[in-house]
């Protein structure tokens, strides 16, 4: 019912538990926890029902039918009694309302203002407070109440570990749920419910490439990281590790909010960086994740030296060895101690860095003014790592950027600032964006290129977009002001620049 993590392995457990289990089996420096494996999902759960995911629009649409008045949350399970059906597996039906908390926030959040849907799954456990004894078995809940105790009353990280997840074929990066910060047993089982439910959301769903997958889902230590950031290893003995890093919590990194600092280590140990302003940075707060600014001494100093690096890249290649092949791997620094989080297979590489020096100037300071402190409830901040541009509106002819993904395409820009402009993507639109959210994958399949304010080439998105073989400039400061919709632009990912066809 629940594996220790030092003994999870892919076949049961998923490729994001099972590369874990194999680097602790190997001495490595991963947290501790344990894995709710595939076969505990499916006794919850359910068998998938394909039949059922012939309209994942369904629950969405039911939301919109019946909206949640803000006086009486309790009103769902009476509001919904026949529409979600359509969505939800074969098992759930039944388990109505119980199942609730669990199969709504995959579908909430595109329907829902985002300071509700931001919420979830936090508030439905307190809308329906009835339901959730029945929302874990009894004995499950019996069993993680007893792991997290051995783990100590400490806040945990709750991960998703699919069966389609960090495969050699794709990555699935950021496809599925995962949650920081979380602290006692009953929302540590909101936590599970939750990645379970993100199999069947409709971001999941528009990936599947075929079959059902299953989940399974990693309960570790938190760690309140002091840096975090991710590592590509080489694909060889004489390659070069590239390393990003920023300061806080990984996923502003991996989530592309903030401009990371850039490392390469070479075979030699030589190590070359490019240093960013680093406005932003994600911590735990209690039981919150809370986006705040960096001070400014902080902001354009390196968040780790040569030696740092060096470690990282060794540790890398240790990594490599154990699982057999390249790996894209998310690190922390928390007390003075260096930790895995994951790993997985390198899909696809970025391309060639630029030449980089200790001495690279970072970008010029913003005028941007100080903002309070933004709280998030889960996952990826909610406020991106880019200022307002200062400069007049105007169109110029060529911008650069970090490469980020190889190729060359010319399109229409449109400016995405958030899901309201979804809808006005077309196939064929180059995305000018502050960043991407994993929730913006979907847009990826039809757009030509995408072009970012804020992040690295080792980020969810970029890798998406290498996935995908869409070209990807990344780091441009104020391009959703400095260029424009309907501009007819060329992205070219190897060398990092945007040409528009009129100022």
């Amino acid at each position: 019912m629940i594996v220790p993590l030092e003994e999870a392995v892919a076949g049961t457990c998923g490729g994001k538990a099972g590369s874990l289990g194999a680097l602790l089996r190997a001495g490595l420096p991963v947290p501790g926890g344990f894995v709710i494996p595939f076969a505990t999902y499916l006794a919850a759960v359910g068998e998938p029902d394909p039949g059922r995911l012939e309209e994942p629009g369904a629950a969405r649409q039911a939301i919109k039918n019946h909206p949640l008045p803000a006086a009486s949350p309790a009103a769902l399970p009476a509001a919904l009694p026949a529409a979600l059906p359509a969505a939800l597996p074969a098992a759930l039906p039944a388990a109505l309302p119980a199942a609730l908390p669990a199969a709504l926030p995959a579908a909430l959040p595109a329907a829902l203002p985002k300071a509700l849907s931001a919420a979830l799954p936090e508030a439905l456990p307190k809308a329906l407070p009835k339901a959730l004894p029945e929302a874990l078995p009894e004995a499950l809940s019996e069993a993680l109440e007893g792991a997290l105790g051995e783990l100590g009353d400490a806040p945990v990280a709750v991960r998703s570990s699919a069966s389609d997840e960090d495969t050699g074929q794709a990555s699935a990066a950021g496809r599925y749920e995962s949650f920081l910060a979380v602290h006692g047993p009953a929302r540590v089982a909101d936590a599970v419910r939750a990645c379970w439910a993100s199999l069947f959301s409709p971001r999941a769903i528009h990936h599947r490439r075929s079959g059902e997958p299953r989940m399974a889902v990693i309960v570790q230590r938190h760690l309140d990281a002091e840096v975090s950031g991710v590592m590509f290893t080489p694909g060889g003995a004489e390659g070069t590790t590239e390393i990003e890093a920023s300061w806080g919590l990984g996923p502003s990194v991996v989530g592309g909010t903030v401009t990371p600092d850039a490392y390469r280590v070479a075979a030699d140990g030589s190590v070359t960086r490019t240093v960013a302003e680093k406005r932003t940075r994600l911590d735990r707060r209690g039981e919150r994740l809370v986006t705040s600014e960096v001070p400014a001494h902080a902001r354009t100093a390196p968040v780790i030296d040569d030696v740092t690096a060096r470690h990282l890249a060794a540790l890398g290649a240790e990594i490599a060895a154990v699982l057999g092949a390249p790996q894209d791997i998310e690190w922390a620094i928390a007390d003075g101690h260096t930790w895995i989080l994951q790993a997985r297979p390198i899909t696809a590489a970025p391309p060639p860095g630029p030449a980089r020096t200790a001495a690279t100037p970072p970008p010029p300071p913003s005028s941007r003014p100080r903002t309070p402190d933004t709280p998030t409830s889960s996952g990826l901040p909610r406020t991106p790592d880019t200022p307002p541009s200062s400069r007049l509106p105007c169109i110029p002819d060529t911008l650069t950027g970090t490469p980020g993904s190889h190729g060359t395409a010319t399109g229409t820009a449109r400016i995405v600032r958030g899901p309201r402009d979804f809808p006005r993507v077309r196939p064929g639109d180059i995305l000018i964006c502050p960043f991407t959210d994993p929730a913006w994958t979907p847009l990826l399949r039809i757009a030509a290129g995408v072009i970012t304010e804020t992040g690295g080439v080792l980020s969810h998105a970029a890798i998406v977009a290498r996935e995908h073989a869409i070209p990807a400039v990344l780091g441009i400061p104020d391009a959703t002001t400095r260029l424009h919709d309907d501009t007819l632009v060329t992205i070219d990912g190897t060398t990092g620049t945007v040409t528009t066809t009129s100022v």
